[in-house]
């Protein structure tokens, strides 16, 4: 297989892209002092190593730092900004013609930095999940405080679905921010104020 130097997204091998957000207003019967935002933004890619063994995964390693950057620019404009990022997560499904290894490829190795980049910080790791699955598949992307994982009003996840993908020969990345934790907490432990 001929591995192509990712240097834009236009060497990238994009189906499709989708943003979705969700704003949470109310919970639990109580109205929130202000909305919690959700943002998914998600890429859907041809697999180039659907069907096949490959040793090398370093051409996934490589789009990983390309998507990073753009989904994570895409998300955070659609949440109003950098200043506004709270949370973060990332995660990814790939089709039945791959391997969990390869979503790995992309979230893990290159994926994070530009993440960090394009928030302006982010001491804190960054959740991820991954699974296999078929076309309209959901995944629950994992998130937490983006300067200490401990916070524990910010553990939450987001659902992300898209109804076509992955197919069997494609992988579906999803980076997720929201702009506040889970409504109403109040299980205790560290909070923002105590950092």
């Amino acid at each position: 297989m001929t591995s192509l130097l990712i240097t834009d997204m236009a060497n990238l091998p994009i189906q499709r892209w989708t943003t979705v957000t969700e704003s949470i207003e109310r919970e639990g019967g109580r109205e929130l002092e202000s909305p919690i935002s959700k943002v998914a933004a998600v890429a859907v890619l041809s697999n180039p190593y659907a069907g096949s063994w490959e040793e090398d995964l370093s051409e996934l390693t490589e789009w990983g730092e390309v998507l990073g950057e753009k989904l994570t620019s895409t998300a955070v404009a659609e949440l109003g900004g950098e200043e506004a990022v709270e949370s973060y997560g990332k995660g990814g499904i790939v089709g039945v013609d791959g391997e969990r290894e390869h979503v790995a490829a992309i979230l893990h190795p290159e994926l994070g930095a530009p993440m960090r980049d394009e928030i302006g910080g982010g001491e804190a790791i960054i959740p991820s999940t991954k699974k296999m699955g078929t076309p309209g598949t959901t995944i629950d992307v994992p998130v937490h405080y983006k300067d200490d994982e401990w916070v524990a009003s910010h553990w939450d996840a987001m659902e992300v679905r898209v109804p076509d993908a992955p197919r069997p020969s494609e992988i579906l990345i999803a980076v997720v921010l929201t702009d506040g934790g889970r409504p109403h907490p109040r299980i205790g432990g560290k909070g923002i104020d105590d950092l």
